[in-house]
């Protein structure tokens, strides 16, 4: 692989973008374990309103880091499937008998490379350099099923009905540059707002709104039967006129409307000699820079009801990236599809001129499996993602494009006992991931006994199944933490949460104890 070029193959290019979305350590936006820790600052990624006991300094990159996984249908042990099995993973009986309908993929990612807060009278400041990509992923079972079909059944594709629409691929990257504000208005009330310059590293959204096929070809026997001398001059009138009704049975329909879009700096659409269709992705690292630049803004509020019970909720990200039109290139597969009728195969083939039929089922039985090799070419690649079927045509980018944010929707209750160092909490989230949105409702128990010590013990409810837990702890500078704790082969959903921190002064008064 040379230094500056990163190659995507066709064969193994849909096996990564499963790999990417199910196995990278990627790291997602916010901890909801971290919510009801007032000791920790962490909680205000959730909320900027949630002010922590002391101001803070975290280390670079290693500061924040977290990571969240999640799927509706693939766990531990069909990874596991996928790295020891290859490009033939989607043969396997046990991985095709979990996938559902829809298997909808997330990964999320963010780490601080440089991030603040201090106190300064009633108000928190916060100044945060973050890196944010989140990865969404929809792949049907049909699509699996159409894979597993062409690879270990011999010949499928000249008897074959197939619909494999619906497949789509969403990612986002970019750098955000924030500064909050958390203010206490009085005893009861706090506000809080972050916002946030974005400087755009990539985004690419691919569609496959229509990939459909449905075939009845002759076999290669009956083909070189077709063009035997001896067979067809065997044939008599009837034998013509039921040949010839043969023929107008044979078809092969392909049709495909595909869309890309992408804007990355230094992400090529590679063709090769002679085709004017995608063949490969090629990335070169020294072309990469900023593709976009935007802007983002996140709102919170708390309030106490009474002493013990407090509500809160916020609005996350919600903003958007405009995308330069110099680095965005677009692709479409609307014109590339196939459409083989019999009868286009029965010219000159007349019952009442048995030697003139002979001759025209010669020339026409030739180009009937001219065509259907090319069909055959089209859809037997084997490839998640197969250039020669889809035929993605570039075409020039005419304007900017503009990609929103994955916004989140946060509403949370707790109540306090024993001076509020113990609390339980409930806490929803609803997060408009594409392609589509995450919802979730976690349950926590709190014991925060002085800001250097905190512990929370969490249950999520509908992301993980109801099959796991999360837990969080702050022991002086160290923060670890997991919504979804790792319970092996089965976890569907899994992160991980690590941050080192350096505390600061201004401790506000009231929050003494």
């Amino acid at each position: 692989m040379a230094t500056n070029k990163l190659l995507w193959s066709s064969k193994l290019i849909g096996v990564f973008f499963i790999m990417l979305v199910c196995t990278l350590s990627a790291n997602a936006q916010f901890l909801r374990t971290s919510y009801f820790m007032e000791g920790t600052h962490y909680r205000q990624q959730l909320n900027p309103a949630l002010t922590p006991t002391k101001g803070y300094f975290n280390l670079p990159v290693i500061g924040a880091v977290n990571a969240t996984v999640g799927s509706t249908s693939l766990g531990y042990q069909d990874i596991i499937d996928i790295i020891d099995d290859g490009d033939d993973f989607y043969t396997k009986p046990d991985f095709m008998n979990r996938l559902k309908d829809n298997n909808k993929l997330n990964v999320n990612f963010s780490t601080e490379i440089l991030s603040a807060g201090w106190y300064k009278g009633k108000n928190f400041w916060s100044f945060n350099i973050g890196l944010r990509t989140d990865i969404g992923a929809n792949l049907t079972k049909n699509m699996f099923t159409f894979l597993n079909e062409m690879e270990t059944v011999e010949e499928n594709w000249r008897n074959s009905n197939y619909d494999i629409s619906g497949q789509q691929l969403n990612i986002n990257a970019y750098t955000e540059v924030g500064l909050g504000l958390s203010r206490q208005i009085n005893n009861r009330l706090t506000v809080g707002a972050r916002v946030k310059a974005l400087l755009g590293i990539g985004n690419m959204e691919l569609k496959l709104n229509k990939v459909a096929m449905n075939a009845n070809l002759p076999s290669d026997a009956r083909i070189n039967q077709l063009q035997d001398p001896a067979y067809l001059s065997s044939l008599g009138v009837d034998d013509i006129t039921k040949l010839r009704s043969e023929i107008e049975g044979y078809h092969a329909n392909l049709a495909v409307d595909a869309h890309l879009e992408s804007s990355f700096k230094g992400l090529n659409l590679k063709k090769e000699d002679g085709q004017d269709y995608i063949s490969d992705f090629e990335f070169e690292s020294k072309d990469m820079g900023i593709a976009g630049y935007g802007f983002g803004i996140d709102l919170g509020a708390s309030y106490k009801i009474m002493d013990n019970l407090t509500v809160s909720a916020s609005i996350l990200d919600l903003g958007f990236i405009s995308w330069s039109k110099s680095s965005t290139q677009i692709a479409n597969a609307k014109a590339a599809g196939i459409d083989m009728k019999g009868s286009d195969y029965t010219s000159g083939i007349d019952p009442n001129n048995i030697p003139g039929s002979i001759t025209a089922i010669e020339n026409n039985i030739k180009d009937l499996q001219t065509d259907a090799n090319g069909y055959m070419e089209r859809v037997s690649g084997g490839d998640v993602l197969d250039y020669e079927m889809l035929q993605l045509r570039t075409e020039e980018a005419s304007k900017s494009r503009k990609s929103r944010l994955a916004s989140t929707l946060v509403l949370g209750a707790e109540y306090g006992f024993f001076n509020n160092k113990l609390a339980v909490g409930v806490l929803s989230t609803t997060r408009f991931v594409q392609p589509d949105a995450l919802t979730e409702l976690t349950f926590s128990a709190n014991y925060r006994p002085k800001s250097w010590f905190n512990v929370a013990l969490s249950y999520s409810a509908i992301q993980s199944a109801g099959k796991s837990f999360g837990l969080g702890l702050k022991l002086g500078p160290l923060f670890v933490g997991t919504d979804y704790m790792f319970l092996g082969k089965n976890s569907n959903s899994v992160n991980g949460f690590v941050g080192v921190s350096i505390p600061l002064g201004g401790r506000k008064a009231n929050k003494e104890g």
